[in-house]
């Protein structure tokens, strides 16, 4: 369906009227522009041997923002018509009223196109879903005596946007999103543990129903649990601590992406702010948002203001490079938009946000970086956590976690926690490994109310004298 298919002869608004609407609502404005959205999205919840939830939803409406200065205007509906827009145009117009702005130039043009236009939910059948989580269910429980609960998940969304700007550009994206889950609960002795599995992208369902993935997705899932029947209770103190690739990216995005987005260094409320040229981590740590990798779950073709997203080296070698930007925080702080300007849906104004965000490898094979930790303990996954983003400070907790003495993996431990402070951290890396990974794909980052999906990555990481908590007597 073409542009003026959907938000334009399907509505009965005239494009050229709009426009006019959209080019007076930001005269004497800065910045701004008409954000226009269709989507649709189902979920699917599987759990207790049946299934307990399926829902279905549309949504369509448009958000209307005036730039001036530091100061924003903006309005939005769900209804899509000349004159909810008109209503909107006036609202938001009061923001510049007496501010003699010139609208900024629009965004430039890449043609980049990373995932496709097909409509995930037309992928597959309601009965096929339906019969995908009957299976995943009933393989885990065959695959163990000990597994008590299943629960599986699939979830997708189809999302049409067109952002106007004044002046008569426009720019549009179709946006596919698909999601699965499992959580496995096995039991020995009386004894319970969990483990689980999620991944995801910017595709259809296809990838997931395959057996050779959601078969793999499972046996993850009930894999951890069964680590974690096994666990001790975590020791406590100051110790190395081992991060494993991939999904342990989590912390780097909490306790330091969000301290590298642009609105907190222009209000100076960022641990990083006032710091660019210079070194803020250990040589060899090498930090990018990247939202230019196909088909990736954080990955947009052009951001929710236009601008094509890219790759953005934020630390290089340990020194501060350049931080993540939407365009009114760009221009207030004299840099250029980087491509990170997002809203979670049409009613969400804009703000920086990270795409994907991950350390790079470095030369060390992870073999030889546990080997060279006589105590401490290696952690490979991540549940919750919570990041004070003015100083850093931060509490996650370990799902999946090892002692390590002598250089060897021990027992899997309960219970730990790490506790510090992101940009601290980063100058006790003194190993980086050579085996860069990215998450499944099931990343979800949120900031000031508004949610919208991530990835997250890095190579495994040895930081010498972290604090962690632990439940050990």
């Amino acid at each position: 369906m073409s542009d003026t298919d959907l938000f334009f002869s399907r509505t009965g608004m005239d494009r050229a009227r709009v426009q006019g609407q959209l080019d007076s609502a930001l005269s004497g404005a800065d910045d701004g522009e008409l954000f226009l959205e269709y989507s649709q999205s189902e979920s699917f919840a599987f759990d207790d041997n049946r299934l307990k939830a399926a829902s279905f939803d549309t949504s369509q409406g448009f958000g209307l923002r005036a730039v001036a200065g530091e100061a924003t205007g903006y309005a939005h509906a769900t209804e899509l018509s000349e004159d909810a827009i008109a209503r909107a145009a006036a609202t938001v117009k009061a923001v510049s009223a007496g501010h003699s702005g010139q609208v900024a130039a629009a965004p430039a043009r890449s043609n980049t196109k990373l995932y496709t236009d097909l409509d995930p939910l037309q992928t597959a059948q309601f009965g096929a879903k339906v019969g995908l989580l009957e299976e995943m269910n009933a393989y885990a429980r065959a695959k163990d005596s000990r597994v008590r609960q299943v629960s599986a998940s699939l979830s997708g969304e189809w999302q049409r946007i067109e952002i106007m700007r004044a002046g008569g550009e426009h720019y549009s994206d179709i946006r596919p999103l698909v999601r699965i889950g499992v959580s496995v609960v096995v039991e020995k002795d009386g004894r319970q543990e969990t483990g689980s599995f999620g991944g995801g992208g910017r595709s259809g369902y296809e990838t997931y129903m395959d057996p050779s993935y959601w078969k793999a997705a499972v046996d993850e899932a009930l894999r951890q649990a069964l680590v974690n029947l096994e666990s001790v209770p975590a020791p406590a103190g100051e110790m190395t601590v081992v991060l494993g690739p991939g999904w342990p990216g989590i912390l780097l995005h909490e306790a330091i992406g969000h301290g590298l987005e642009g609105d907190f260094n222009r209000k100076k409320t960022s641990a990083f702010a006032g710091l660019l040229g210079e070194r803020v981590a250990a040589p060899g740590v090498t930090v990018v948002d990247d939202g230019t990798i196909d088909g990736r779950r954080g990955s947009l073709s052009i951001d929710d203001e236009g601008t094509p997203t890219s790759r953005t080296v934020l630390i290089e070698d340990g020194i501060l490079k350049g931080y993540m930007q939407d365009r009114q925080n760009a221009r207030l702080m004299g840099m250029k938009p980087t491509g990170n300007g997002r809203r979670q849906s049409f009613g969400a104004t804009v703000m920086p946000r990270m795409t994907n965000t991950y350390m790079l490898a470095g030369d060390k094979d992870p073999r030889e970086i546990l080997a060279s930790v006589k105590k401490g303990i290696y952690a490979t996954n991540f549940g919750g956590g919570q990041v004070d983003i003015t100083n850093g400070k931060f509490v996650f907790s370990c799902t999946e976690a090892y002692a390590i003495e002598n250089g060897k993996l021990g027992a899997p431990i309960k219970g730990a926690t790490l506790i510090g402070s992101g940009p601290e951290s980063l100058t006790r890396v003194s190993m980086i490994g050579n085996d860069m990974k990215l998450d499944t794909g099931i990343g979800t980052c949120g900031k000031n109310g508004q949610s919208v999906p991530v990835g997250v990555g890095q190579p495994t990481l040895r930081l010498d004298g972290l604090t962690v908590g632990g439940t050990a007597a």
